[in-house]
C-alpha cells in the first residue's frame, strides 16, 4: 500500500470511484443552482428598478422560509454548518429528500438579493451526494470511508461553484476543525474536486469568480473609458515582495483577525436570533432592513452594493477616487446586510461575504497607508479575513493564488498567518471542533450519561456487612455497592471495608458504620473525562450519579467508560 493510499483512504478503490461519480454529480447539480440564481433570477433583478431591487431579498427569504417549512418538512436554513455537524457525527445523517428544497431556498435567497454566498448550499449538496453514497454503495464502505465521501462531496461542492479545485480540497479538509486537518480524506477530495471543477467549467465556463483578481487590467482599475494606470504601475504589480509589503501585510492582519473575530461573533448571535424569533416578525423586520439597506447603499454609492453575494460591492471598492469614509460605510453596510439575511432566515454561505468583508477592509488600509500597488492590499484583505472568519487560512490563500494566478501570495500567507493568531478560537463554523481527536479522546468528551447504568442493585444502610458479602460479592460479583436510603444517595460500601472487619463482626455491623462518604458523586453534567479522573484521585473504579437533591441516579463504571470491543471496532485493532 502506497503512503498516499495510506494517507487518504487505505488505498480503497471503491472509496475513489465512488469520489470521482460524485464530483461529476455535484458538478452538474451546483451549474443547475448557480445558472438559476446568478441568470435566471439575480442577473434580471439588477435590471429593475429601485424599489423592486429593495423589495426583492424581503421577499427572497419569505419564499425560502415557506419553501423550507413546506417542501422542505421543517428543515433549518444551515447549509455548511450541516457539513461540519454531521462530519463529528458518530452516524452522519443528511437526507437525499430534503436536497431540492434547500437548494431552491438558497436559489430564491441569493437570486433575490439576500447577501449570502453560493458556496454554502453547494457544500450541503456536495456533502449530502456523498453521504447517499452509502445507502447505495454501503456494503462496500466502512464507517470512515462514509465520513471520506462527505469531505468529498463538501470539495466538490466549493472546486465547482469557484472554480478552484485545489481550494476546494483544502476548504473541505480545513473547515470540521479550528487548529487541524481532515487527512485522510485528501486523496477522495482530490478526485472528487478535480471531477467536479472539469464537468462545471464545460457545463458554465471559466468565467473569473473574482473578476478582479483574475484579470490584470481589472486589479490594476483598467476600464473601456480610461487607462488610468502607468507602465510604472504595470511593473511595480508584478515586482517581487517588498519589505512594506510585508509590514503591510502584519498590519492587516491584525486588523482583519479583529474583524473577522468580530464578525464570527455577530453571525453566531444572527443565527441564535433566527432560531428564536418568531416567523412572522423575523421575515417582515429582516425584508424592512434590507430593503433600507438597499436604499441606503444606492444613495451612498450610486448602486444598492448590499444586494446578492457581493461581487459588485468588490468591483466598486476597487476603482479610483473613493474617500476611506465610502468605503468604511460600504464594509459597516455589506457587514449589517449578511447579518440581517441570516437573522432572517435566508439560506446560503458566508465565504464570499468574508471574503467581500476582506476586500474592502484591504482597500480601506491600503489607502491609509498610501500604496501605490494596486490590488495588493484587497487581495491580502480577502486571504486575512477570510482565513480569520472560517478558521480556513491554507484554503483562503490558496484561493488567492487560484484566482489570481499566484499574485501577491507571500504577503497573503503573512496577513493570514497573523489574523489566525488575533483571532482566537472564534469561527462563523457553529460545529468546528478544535483538534482531530482519537477514539478515546473522542469518548470522554461524552456527557456521563453515556456510560450510566440506572439498573442497579443498592444496598440499605441498615443491612448488615455479611447481607452485602453474601448478596452482592458472592451472588453477583460487586465489588462496591451504593448505600441508599428512600432514594437518597449516603455513600459507597466495598469489599476492602468489610475485609477490615472480623468474620465474627459481620453479621451485626450494619453497612452504614462502614460506608465511604468521601467519594466523590457524579452529575449528569459532568463528562466521562471528570469521571474517570475522579476515580483515579479516589483509587475507585466505580461511582454514583445523583441529581442536585442528592437523589440516586444510578452508577458509573470504568469498565463500561472503556469498552475495550468499540474500542478495537472504532480503531480497526
Amino acid at each position: 500500500m502506497s503512503k498516499l493510499g495510506n494517507l487518504a483512504t487505505r488505498g480503497n478503490t471503491p472509496v475513489l470511484a465512488l469520489s470521482v461519480a460524485t464530483g461529476i454529480i455535484v458538478a452538474t447539480l451546483i451549474a443547475g443552482f448557480e445558472h438559476l440564481t446568478a441568470e435566471v433570477l439575480f442577473h434580471r433583478l439588477q435590471e429593475r428598478p429601485l424599489w423592486q431591487i429593495a423589495a426583492a431579498p424581503g421577499f427572497g427569504i419569505l419564499l425560502a422560509a415557506l419553501i423550507l417549512r413546506y417542501a422542505g418538512r421543517m428543515g433549518t436554513s444551515s447549509t455548511s454548518d450541516e457539513f461540519i455537524r454531521a462530519f463529528h457525527e458518530r452516524s452522519p445523517r443528511l437526507p437525499l429528500r430534503e436536497l431540492p428544497a434547500k437548494l431552491l431556498a438558497g436559489v430564491v435567497t441569493i437570486g433575490m438579493g439576500g447577501s449570502l454566498g453560493l458556496e454554502g448550499p453547494s457544500i450541503y449538496a456536495g456533502a449530502t451526494v456523498g453521504l447517499s453514497m452509502r445507502d447505495r454503495f454501503g456494503r462496500w464502505l466502512s464507517r470512515d470511508d462514509v465520513k471520506v465521501l462527505l469531505t468529498a462531496g463538501a470539495a466538490a461542492g466549493v472546486a465547482a461553484v469557484f472554480k478552484a479545485p485545489a481550494t476546494g480540497v483544502l476548504f473541505a479538509l480545513e473547515a470540521p476543525y479550528r487548529d487541524d486537518v481532515n487527512r485522510r480524506a485528501l486523496l477522495p477530495s482530490l478526485l472528487a474536486a478535480t471531477s467536479s471543477y472539469v464537468i462545471y467549467i464545460n457545463l458554465i465556463g471559466s468565467k473569473a469568480v473574482v473578476p478582479f483578481l483574475n484579470n490584470p487590467a481589472n486589479r490594476l482599475g483598467f476600464n473601456q473609458d480610461q487607462l488610468w494606470f502607468t507602465v510604472d504601475d504595470l511593473a511595480g504589480f508584478f515586482a517581487g515582495v517588498e519589505t512594506a509589503d510585508v509590514f503591510g501585510a502584519i498590519l492587516l492582519g491584525l486588523l482583519a483577525g479583529l474583524g473577522g473575530r468580530s464578525m464570527a461573533w455577530l453571525v453566531r448571535w444572527s443565527k441564535a436570533r433566527s432560531r428564536e424569533t418568531a416567523f412572522v416578525p423575523k421575515i417582515l423586520t429582516g425584508g424592512i432592513l434590507l430593503a433600507g439597506l438597499a436604499v441606503l447603499a444606492d444613495t451612498l454609492f450610486g448602486a444598492p452594493l448590499t444586494i446578492g453575494p457581493g461581487f459588485e460591492a468588490m468591483g466598486w471598492v476597487v476603482g479610483p477616487d473613493h474617500g476611506l469614509g465610502l468605503i468604511a460605510l460600504l464594509f459597516g453596510v455589506r457587514m449589517a446586510a449578511t447579518l440581517v439575511t441570516l437573522a432572517s432566515g435566508g439560506v446560503g454561505g458566508l465565504f464570499i461575504p468574508l471574503a467581500v468583508q476582506g476586500v474592502i477592509l484591504g482597500q480601506l488600509t491600503g489607502q491609509i497607508l498610501g500604496s501605490d500597488r494596486p490590488g495588493l492590499y484587497p487581495t491580502l484583505g480577502l486571504a486575512a479575513f477570510l482565513g480569520a472568519g472560517y478558521r480556513a487560512p491554507i484554503a483562503a490563500v490558496m484561493f488567492v493564488a487560484e484566482v489570481s494566478g499566484g499574485s501577491f501570495v507571500v504577503p497573503a500567507l503573512v496577513a493570514a498567518a497573523v489574523s489566525q493568531v488575533v483571532a482566537g478560537p472564534s469561527s462563523v463554523a457553529e460545529h468546528q471542533q478544535g483538534v482531530r481527536l482519537g477514539h478515546l479522546e473522542r469518548r470522554f468528551t461524552l456527557p456521563v450519561t453515556s456510560a450510566l447504568t440506572t439498573e442497579v442493585l443498592t444496598i440499605p444502610p441498615d443491612a448488615t456487612a455479611a447481607e452485602f458479602v453474601y448478596l452482592h460479592v458472592l451472588a453477583r460479583r460487586e465489588r462496591s455497592v451504593a448505600v441508599v436510603d428512600g432514594g437518597h444517595y449516603l455513600g459507597i460500601v466495598s469489599l476492602s471495608e468489610v475485609s477490615a472487619l472480623e468474620r465474627a463482626d459481620w453479621d451485626d455491623t450494619p453497612v452504614s458504620e462502614i460506608l465511604r462518604t468521601d467519594l466523590p458523586a457524579v452529575l449528569p453534567s459532568w463528562t466521562l473525562r471528570d469521571a474517570v479522573m475522579a476515580m483515579e484521585e479516589s483509587a475507585v473504579d466505580v461511582l454514583a450519579v445523583i441529581d442536585s437533591e442528592q437523589r440516586f441516579i444510578g452508577v458509573v463504571r470504568e469498565e463500561d467508560i472503556l469498552k475495550l470491543d468499540e474500542i478495537l471496532e472504532e480503531t480497526g485493532g
